[in-house]
């Protein structure tokens, strides 16, 4: 077996959407943002946070034990949401579910790490 050189098209060898695909995800995921609450999710006032981004009673719970294990003000926890929202808009499903929640507090702990902390 001879060493190949690295490949920069080994994306779709890993099950990552090449950047079309991606793209025509996110194209979507805001269409649907602006149908579903005329504004993207980033925009949410807190009316809109407690419309579109309702969860069920055991992910509310779950969401409040790491909001407060993590420490994360109200402002960062609706940051979180949002992000959730978008999470769950580019997976294509209308309910935030726990798997979001999760990616979206990762993301929010990888914003709190000092640089070069990765």
């Amino acid at each position: 077996m001879r060493n190949e050189p690295f490949k920069l098209t080994g994306q779709a060898e890993r099950g990552e959407p090449d950047t079309a695909t991606a793209a025509a995800k996110v194209a979507a995921a805001r269409l649907r943002q602006q149908q579903r609450q005329q504004c993207l999710n980033a925009h949410l006032d807190l009316a809109g946070l407690q419309q579109q981004c309702a969860l069920t009673e055991a992910d509310g719970a779950w969401l409040e034990q790491a909001v407060e294990r993590l420490g994360l003000s109200r402002r960062a926890s609706h940051r979180v949401l949002k992000v959730a929202r978008t999470l769950a808009d580019l997976a294509g499903v209308s309910r935030i579910e726990r798997a979001h929640l999760a990616e979206a507090l990762q993301y929010r702990q990888l914003d709190r790490q000092p640089q070069g902390a990765a």
